[in-house]
């Protein structure tokens, strides 16, 4: 067979899932792309072209730009605590003690809890009249009074990177454990023998084989992180004060609480286009990775 023939042959076994992907993906994101470009209501009329005055507006608002500071802080502080708690938590398990085999199969629980779930957990957690926080800071003598951790802006989005780390460190750590089972023992004990310390052995023994894994989870945990709504949504709703609302809330809140589906397809674009240029950004840094490693 011709390489002409093969290429056919691949093109053709691929046109069905090319063509879901088309309906499925590629319809809604041109409607989209159109949307955007109008002044479109959600409900009673279908929006008179507008030009780009709805990513004028959008850019040029105080409430995106609060919105996006909020949604970096909140990916920047709960990712690099997922990093740190994750690898932590994988070179404790990767040690030698009874019971580890149960420890590994629980640490994966968190993860597997639905995102709501868990919401739901620690929003009785945080509950300003019964939560278990409260209980438990009170009678050790840390706080004088239950206090309504989701109900104070200066409180609410630290409890939820909270409850959000307890979620997602799981997944880290897991990565890092696989990492760490192809780190050779042998140049572990020889580090050892010369007499390398702890952090001496992490850094230039172990850190070389766990770079490339925890850029991946990096990646991914990241692009989460960035566009969250569910966590925060079942346990806040954005507020209070919009103090935990993320530029997906704030995407939500445009569209269909205010109706105004035009800015909201404008606004939903943007975030793509950031979401996308962090992809590319960690993508670069994962080949000259690769390739510094190569």
């Amino acid at each position: 067979m011709t390489n002409t023939w093969l290429t056919t042959r691949a093109w053709l076994l691929m046109l069905p899932l090319l063509i879901v992907m088309v309906a499925v993906i590629g319809w809604p994101l041109a409607d989209t792309v159109r949307l955007s470009f109008t002044d479109a209501r959600l409900v009673g009329t279908s929006g008179h072209f507008v030009g780009i005055d709805n990513y004028a507006r959008m850019l040029a608002s105080s409430n995106f730009r609060s919105t996006l500071t909020t949604t970096a802080l909140f990916a920047v502080i709960s990712v690099a605590a997922e990093m740190v708690l994750g690898v932590a938590a994988a070179l404790l398990l990767n040690q030698n003690f009874h019971g580890r085999a149960i420890v590994r199969a629980l640490m994966i629980l968190p993860w597997a809890l639905p995102t709501v779930v868990n919401a739901t957990l620690w929003r009785l957690i945080y509950n300003p009249e019964y939560g278990a926080l409260n209980a438990a800071l009170t009678q050790l003598g840390l706080i004088d009074g239950y206090r309504s951790w989701l109900g104070e802006p200066a409180t609410a989005l630290a409890a939820i990177i909270v409850a959000d780390c307890w979620k997602n460190f799981p997944l880290v750590a897991l990565i890092a454990l696989a990492a760490l089972q192809a780190v050779p023992r042998e140049m572990n004990a020889a580090a050892l023998v010369d007499g390398a310390g702890p952090l001496a052995r992490f850094r230039f023994v172990i850190l070389p084989y766990l770079a490339g894994p925890l850029m991946v989870a990096l990646v991914l945990r990241t692009i989460e992180a960035f566009k969250v709504f569910d966590i925060i949504w079942v346990m806040t709703r954005g507020g209070p004060a919009n103090s935990t609302r993320t530029l997906s809330i704030l995407v939500y809140q445009e569209a269909f609480s205010f109706q105004r589906a035009g800015s909201g397809a404008s606004l939903a674009l943007i975030v793509t286009l950031l979401i996308t240029v962090l992809a590319v950004a960690y993508g670069v840094m994962i080949r000259k990775a690769a390739g510094s490693a190569a």
